[in-house]
């Protein structure tokens, strides 16, 4: 998969996420976004890690799309941690 194939599905990631995890963020729908794309990376990255299961080139695989919402989910949550509280 090419740069804008892993940017179109952190875009997706991160809406995927943000759906599974409502609530007011502190960084708003940019900063949603931004984590979602930084997921599907960090995502892809661990689990060619540390999961032995390589990243497809195939955009539709659904190990990418997992490895990319659970890594958006773990952003999403360490900057709720870190930068606020999103139930306030």
């Amino acid at each position: 998969m090419g740069i804008i194939s892993w940017i179109i599905l952190g875009l997706l990631a991160g809406a995927i996420a943000k759906i599974l995890l409502p609530g007011r963020d502190p960084g708003g729908l940019i900063g949603t976004t931004l984590i979602g794309v930084a997921g599907a990376f960090v995502g892809g990255w661990l689990s060619a890690r540390f999961l032995d299961r390589p990243v497809e080139k195939n955009f539709f695989d659904l190990y990418t799309w997992g490895a990319a919402i659970g890594g958006s989910l773990v952003l999403l949550i360490a900057y709720r941690i870190l930068f606020g509280n999103s139930r306030d």
